[in-house]
């Protein structure tokens, strides 16, 4: 099981070696090493600059390569941390999923989702289930939720990521909306950050708008209202913080590797 979760992970990843800057063409693919040579050196004003020197494509590509690593960092997580709730709650695919529509201009819907579901009537375990209802009681007295709310909730839904060190208004207003169709749908909404990095303005504003927040805090003591890998262990009942040591080596070679590669201009080439 645990060699399927690897791949899980690390398959986004590996997709950050194909990664190829724009350069602001817009082109599908990006450029090539001799693309950019010939683009930048082509270009009298650039060229008398130096600037279609390979070091710069290698720069151009760390810079957005290194983003790409967040961002698919970010998707296997949230694709790991789906299959983990399939196969320990024996929950389907449609089970872990959740989604809902929203009307926009020109009489068109646009479906919105989150990147996880628990919907506490497809859990078959009388133990599983009445510790996951027991954490959810705790976060709604941990939030100050109205008991009418509470008596209606029928799950959790969640929103995964990596980490959270921005302040983008834009994505911060996104999720509060995304929390409270949740509750009007009978879930109570959790928002996953894997490592411990967010901002503690972002973290009070999303515990204001009545988000569960789980964060990558863990030790002997940790609280599964809190720490992610608590809820995982103690809640759901998978080592979430196990499975990544042990296999953080393998972790570890992969990223350097994509790092490595990021860094380095494509076929050996440092002429000026």
């Amino acid at each position: 099981m645990n060699d399927k979760y690897l791949a899980i992970l690390l398959q986004p990843i590996q997709t950050c070696l194909q990664y190829q800057p724009k350069f602001g063409l817009g082109e599908k693919n990006g450029l090539t090493l001799p693309e950019f040579r010939h683009l930048y050196g082509s270009d009298s004003f650039y060229a008398w600059f130096g600037l279609d020197h390979p070091l710069l494509y290698a720069a151009h590509r760390a810079a957005g390569g290194i983003t790409s690593i967040y961002r698919q960092i970010g998707i296997g997580v949230e694709r790991l941390f789906r299959e983990i709730l399939k196969d320990t709650l024996s929950l389907s695919d449609t089970d872990v999923q959740w989604s809902y529509a929203i009307d926009v201009l020109g009489g068109k819907q646009r479906i919105l989702s989150l990147d996880a579901r628990i919907p506490l009537a497809s859990i078959k375990d009388d133990t599983v289930k009445s510790r996951i209802t027991k954490w959810m009681s705790d976060v709604t007295d941990d939030l100050s939720i109205a008991p009418s709310i509470r008596s209606m909730l029928q799950g959790i839904v969640f929103e995964v990521r990596q980490g959270y060190k921005s302040k983008d208004s834009k994505r911060q207003n996104a999720d509060i909306t995304n929390a409270a169709i949740a509750y009007t749908k009978g879930y109570l909404p959790c928002l996953v950050v894997l490592s411990s990095q967010i901002d503690e303005d972002v973290r009070l504003r999303y515990r204001n708008e009545k988000w569960s927040l789980l964060t990558g805090h863990f030790g002997a003591n940790d609280n599964p209202l809190r720490s992610i890998y608590a809820f995982m262990k103690d809640v759901i009942g998978y080592d979430l913080a196990e499975f990544f040591e042990q296999h953080s080596e393998t972790i570890r070679l992969e990223v350097v590797k994509v790092l490595e590669h990021l860094l380095t201009p494509d076929n050996g080439d440092t002429r000026a």
